[in-house]
């Protein structure tokens, strides 16, 4: 029975045909658990997780592997992006007995849901051997089954407890923490930490305040220097302007390349306050581009922004990316060919699989000759034109409202700055009579302006229901699942941006109507907050993150 064809999650509709007789996250399917005596196998991921179609591809599309599932299993597929509480309690519990997690993330729980064996991906005859496993244990091993699910549940309860904070916010404890942050810098490649590498967005803009707070140079030089590094490397894609997830190295160079909404809309806001900070042309050139994508790639008109783009192009990571230096020739011709792979380091052994090359900057443009710079331009747009006819990865179009929000607020902070520094901020950019790069960076905002309002406009029409946040929409249409506690943060942050953007009260509000709910709703007896309301349907343990 193919329960998944009405999902509003794009991860589901992906599994929809699969010879596995999946549930969405339902109480009927634990309910049939309990009727038939079985585990339930909870498999978690989302649309544009490459490991996640690995796994599908290799197990949840083969026959012999759903029939091992149906007969000994409830199969429930959740969305992570659509349940971030569901996520979230698993997610504990897997860590918990593996020390790591990821996605696909793959659980076995008993008919009320208490987890009893995690792990992530799992080849197929490994998989194979786990089912098998896990039945016989079930039905041979019972109780030391109920035992183990016990103490995994015991544990995660701890690792979830929530209270105030146990120091005081100080100047000192600020300063200790951006002290810390500067011990951890990669000072070679920037960023912090090695491989895989995910761009810090959250650790830069707490940096950019600090610096702004007590006017450090080092704070200041992390910043610009990551900053610079991930906008030269690969997880910068350099035709199109966003950034992939996380790179596999530690030198930013091969991206895993999958792009990701909320990382895209923080680092705007990274790339934003750097260049409002310090006028950076590189920061200005990145901010723009990153606008450009998010308006240009994942907004959808009346609605809002899409998720995310999927990692993998016909189940191939990298297709519609990856270059050799052939392939630039053909499209550039001989001279602009090679030019393009110096400044591109593109080689013929390649950085990526199979002779290929992921585009890097190899070379500084932001301060090039003016001729230089027009002919990056041209080398860009030709190949970006070429880039488009080549097959594309898709898109998952649900709109997240939390990650919808994290948009709106960087847009905002774009779109005035543009139009600060381009016209004095007596009017907007396309009345300043700019022109080159500045009258395309006025474009940008016209465009970026335009999708930050529709966005916010469907946030408060489609997801405010009954003055509650629902946490996702797709096609107009709003889903079931509840707003977590991100969701009503990044909203209301949203909303008091738009009401700073235009001056309309209605905006501010709508902000105090959510942050009342928080409140009201999350917030824990001892300090902080809970993931999920204390109405909110009961998981295992109430999830919360400090």
């Amino acid at each position: 029975m193919n329960r998944l064809a009405s999902a509003t999650s794009p991860y589901l509709l992906q599994h929809a045909d699969n010879p596995v007789d999946w549930w969405p996250w339902c109480d009927e399917a634990f309910a049939e658990a309990k009727r038939r005596d079985v585990p339930v196998l909870i498999s978690v991921g989302y649309a544009a997780c490459h490991w996640c179609h690995v796994m599908a591809h290799e197990s949840f599309e083969d026959e012999a592997v759903g029939a091992l599932i149906d007969a000994g299993f409830v199969a429930i597929k959740v969305d992570r992006e659509e349940r971030p509480d569901v996520d979230a309690v698993y997610m504990t519990a897997t860590q918990a007995m593996t020390g790591q997690g990821g996605w696909p993330m793959t659980v076995f729980a008993t008919p009320d849901g208490t987890p009893f064996f995690c792990g992530t991906y799992f080849p197929k005859p490994n998989f194979v051997r786990l089912l098998e496993s896990v039945g016989t244990a079930w039905r041979e091993q019972r109780e030391a089954v109920l035992k183990q699910g016990a103490a995994v549940v015991e544990a995660i309860g701890g690792a979830q407890a929530v209270g105030g904070p146990t120091a005081p916010l100080t100047a000192d404890l600020l300063d200790a923490a951006a002290g810390q942050l500067a011990r951890e810098y990669d000072r070679e490649n920037g960023g912090f930490g090695g491989a895989p590498k995910f761009p810090p967005h959250m650790n830069l803009l707490f940096l950019l305040r600090h610096h702004q707070r007590t006017g450090s140079a080092e704070s200041l030089e992390i910043v610009r220097h990551t900053c610079e590094a991930m906008a030269r490397g690969g997880i910068h894609d350099q035709l199109a302007g966003g950034f992939a997830r996380y790179a596999v190295d530690g030198h930013w160079t091969v991206p895993h390349f999958e792009k990701m909404l909320y990382d895209n809309a923080l680092l705007l806001r990274v790339y934003t306050q750097l260049w409002r900070l310090t006028g950076d042309p590189m920061a200005k050139r990145v901010a723009r581009d990153v606008a450009r994508f998010l308006a240009d790639e994942l907004h959808k008109p009346g609605e809002g922004f899409a998720s995310a783009l999927d990692a993998d192009t016909e189940g191939v990571e990298g297709l519609t990316y990856a270059w050799t230096p052939a392939q630039l020739v053909e499209v550039l011709g001989e001279s602009d060919g090679r030019w393009a792979a110096d400044l591109f380091a593109v080689t013929e052994a390649g950085t990526f699989e199979h002779g290929t090359s992921v585009l890097r900057l190899a070379r500084d443009v932001d301060d090039a000759d003016p001729e230089v710079r027009r002919r990056w331009q041209e080398v860009v747009s030709r190949l970006l034109v070429a880039r488009d006819g080549r097959p594309q990865p898709a898109r998952d179009d649900k709109v997240v409202a939390a990650w919808n929000g994290l948009a709106v607020t960087a847009l905002a902070e774009f779109v005035r700055l543009v139009e600060t520094q381009t016209t004095g901020g007596t009017g907007t950019a396309a009345a300043a009579g700019l022109g080159g790069e500045d009258n395309v960076l006025a474009g940008v905002a016209i465009v970026a302006d335009g999708a930050l309002r529709d966005t916010a406009e469907h946030l408060a029409r489609v997801h405010v229901v009954d003055g509650r946040l629902r946490r996702v929409s797709r096609d107009g249409v709003v889903g079931a699942p509840a707003g977590v506690l991100e969701d009503y943060g990044a909203v209301a942050e949203a909303f008091c941006a738009m009401h700073q953007l235009t001056g309309e009260g209605r905006w501010l509000a709508l902000a105090g109507q959510l942050l009342d709910t928080a409140l009201a709703r999350f917030a824990a007896p001892n300090g902080g907050f809970y993931d999920t309301a204390d109405d909110a349907e009961q998981l295992v343990t109430r999830p919360a993150d400090p």
